[in-house]
């Protein structure tokens, strides 16, 4: 059995009948419960619990794929991970998933082939626009638990030939666009976003369809459903933003306050949260 540290004050937990590859990295206060199978080239970070008879691909060729369970990451029993995949900090893998992708900071994943279904120490936004009174002729500001970003109620006037909502930039958006992209045609399973900007807002609107989007300030996530062109959802500068759980016919709407500039983007979850943290 190999591991990255040996000066660790917490011994290893090895369950009987758990096998670890001496060529395998295993952080010494993890957990590695009985029947799981960790194969060469597997890395398993510091926190980790791995379920009973979790299975680590092995690699085809001579050389290891180089598999990563970064900190605190949880597998759940009987799951099976592919070669060359990295389980980011603190994600969660439900019991029998087959993993055939990496996994997400944060992410809770299920299934076969294994999709996100939720994040970790996710607060529950305000209820969707499908199951709170409409906002008829009046306009609305709710706050979420994440700091800055907020929920925004349109008016709506129903008509005979058609109902309509409206909003005014730096009245009811809290800033005025400079360009605008729209997503749509994303598979159920895909994910979006995964970054913050250092400067720039944005606004979401799903037209049509729905998604869930996840607010996160580097201290509090907040998952808020957009299913209403009535109903917007403002991220300020410095918030990680992700959009998952598109229906099939969602369409999404943001509106930036800056033109496109790729320094602007900060894609790294890690750096993130240091940015966070020496503010």
């Amino acid at each position: 059995m190999g591991t990255n540290d040996t000066s660790l004050l917490a011994p290893l937990a090895l369950h009987p009948q758990a096998f670890i590859d001496a060529d395998a990295h295993v952080h010494g206060d993890c957990v590695v419960k009985s029947g799981a199978h960790i194969c060469r080239g597997v890395t398993i970070e510091a926190g980790c619990q791995i379920g009973a008879n979790v299975v680590f691909v092995e690699a085809e060729g001579h050389e290891p794929l180089g598999t990563t369970v970064r900190r605190q990451a949880w597998i759940g029993a009987n799951s099976t991970i592919y070669g060359g995949l990295t389980i980011a900090a603190k994600a969660v893998v439900r019991p029998g998933s087959v993993v055939t992708r990496s996994v997400p900071p944060g992410a809770i994943v299920e299934g076969n082939p294994a999709a996100i279904v939720g994040y970790v120490d996710t607060d529950k936004g305000p209820a969707s626009a499908l199951h709170v009174p409409s906002a008829a002729n009046s306009f609305k500001i709710e706050t979420t638990p994440v700091h800055g970003v907020t929920v925004h109620h349109f008016p709506v006037i129903h008509d005979l030939r058609g109902d309509l909502t409206v909003g005014e930039f730096d009245r009811h958006v809290p800033f005025k666009p400079l360009r605008y992209f729209m997503v749509f045609g994303v598979p159920s399973r895909e994910i979006r976003g995964e970054h913050a900007h250092h400067r720039c807002h944005q606004f979401l609107i799903c037209l049509r369809g729905s998604c869930a989007v996840v607010a996160d300030d580097g201290k509090r996530r907040v998952e808020v459903v957009l299913d209403s062109p009535q109903r917007g959802l403002y991220l300020p500068p410095m918030t990680w933003g992700i959009q998952y759980k598109y229906s099939p016919d969602a369409m999404l709407m943001v509106f930036a306050s800056d033109y496109y500039d790729a320094a602007d983007y900060i894609r790294d979850y890690g750096v993130f949260t240091e940015l966070v943290a020496q503010a």
